[in-house]
């Protein structure tokens, strides 16, 4: 069977991060995504590290979308916008709120001519609320909205500086939340013939998909025990070899004390005083620790050790760098890792699709698109006669280039 999303036309005004994830996920699931960029590119290209003339922060976001690049200060590149959101099913943007109502392409624009369109507006704060205007970047995000507080006041002894997460969970995040926006409007529309708008928040998503929210607002005091079953305070520990590894939950939590007690077979732990509560328990966690690593030590190896851990309920993590997983098996048998095009004469390995589908076959990996590598062919596509094409070529409006550095073609 053809992919899910196979003849749905998606125009990606977005760049960088949030909506190039939701617009990728919508390509890899099958739809038609067409990037419209402005003159500079998708600001995306200039990240580090590059192989020739195309930087792989963006092809990990925009592989297999076509790219069309305007300046959509000319009234003539803002029709041609126009024409392709007549023809759109959906339209996602990333800019701050307000910008694309500017050119004409707000929602209620394209609306007048496409009732059926799934617009889809992603920001830091919301398109009306008081903070609409405010940059948003994911570290920002993170910030305001208690993600960094709690790594702080999780992480706090062991950080030598306050300091943000790695990841940018905000801009991804916010872009899964875009993805699901999408396919519940799709059915909305299957039903009512009725396309939508939605307004897609960054600060909103990060409060939603923080499991530690509800039991922070409630302001509860927990006297001592690890709120959310204790599996975010997992400790580390080394095997005798050097290998280190997490089991999942903590001891200081009632429950899981129990369960690690049953797996050590240390119903002795269970009487002491030292540990007789989660509050004394984590007054002497050192000593805690060093008995569970103790133990661990008695393992020559990782199987060994799951063994004996799954017999409580528990699960064993290594801890692996990302090309030290690339390497697993396991990433073999999902084909987890994939090869991508690198337009070097090459191919560079890229995550591959979180699913697998029992009905439906997914499109190969595609090719990331030099900037506005199919400006003639989208073009053709929307019936803009071949003489318009080459005036706009000449006049700028209509730009190309293979690389951020490089003159426009």
């Amino acid at each position: 069977m053809s992919a899910p999303l196979e003849g749905l036309r998606v125009i990606d005004f977005s760049r960088v991060l949030a909506g190039p994830h939701c617009t990728k996920a919508l390509r890899d699931l099958g739809a038609d995504v067409i990037k419209i960029e402005p003159p500079a590119g998708d600001i995306g290209r200039v990240a580090l590290p590059h192989i020739g003339d195309i930087g792989l922060y963006y092809v990990q976001q925009n592989a297999g979308k076509r790219s069309l690049s305007l300046d959509l200060n000319w009234p003539e590149a803002r029709e041609i916008a126009k024409s392709l959101c007549q023809m759109a099913d959906i339209i996602v943007e990333n800019f701050r709120p307000g910008t694309l109502k500017r050119f004409g392409l707000s929602y209620t624009d394209v609306r007048a001519y496409n009732p059926r369109i799934i617009y889809v507006s992603i920001s830091g704060y919301g398109q009306a609320t008081s903070w609409r205007n405010r940059p948003a970047f994911a570290p920002t995000v993170q910030c305001e909205t208690g993600h960094t507080a709690i790594v702080e006041t999780h992480f706090g002894e062991a950080l030598t500086e306050v300091r943000n997460d790695a990841s940018s969970h905000a801009d991804v995040y916010t872009g899964l939340e875009g993805v699901i926006a999408v396919l519940a409007a799709l059915e909305s529309r299957h039903k009512t013939g009725e396309g939508q708008y939605v307004d897609v928040s960054m600060a909103a998503t990060m409060l939603s998909i923080n499991e530690r929210a509800g039991a922070l607002l409630s302001e509860i005091d927990t006297d001592g025990e690890p709120i959310i079953l204790s599996a975010s305070d997992s400790h580390i520990f080394q095997l005798p070899g050097g290998r280190r590894l997490t089991i999942a939950g903590s001891p200081i939590y009632t429950p899981m004390f129990q369960r690690f007690c049953a797996m050590m077979r240390r119903s002795d732990l269970l009487a002491d005083p030292r540990f007789a509560t989660a509050r004394l328990r984590r007054q002497n966690l050192a000593v805690l620790l060093a008995e569970v690593r103790a133990w661990i030590t008695t393992f020559s190896n990782i199987e060994l050790l799951q063994a004996q851990v799954s017999e409580a309920g528990l699960a064993v993590g290594e801890i692996r760098t990302l090309n030290e997983f690339a390497k697993s098996d396991w990433v073999k048998e999902w084909n987890a890792i994939i090869e991508v095009d690198d337009r070097n004469g090459g191919t560079t390995p890229m995550p591959g699709n979180p699913w697998i589908f029992s009905g439906s076959t997914l499109p190969a990996p595609g090719v990331p698109a030099f900037q506005g590598e199919h400006n003639y062919e989208i073009l053709t596509e929307a019936n803009v006669p071949e003489e318009v094409i080459k005036d706009l070529q000449q006049r700028r409006i209509l730009l190309s280039r293979r690389s951020i550095a490089g003159a426009y073609d």
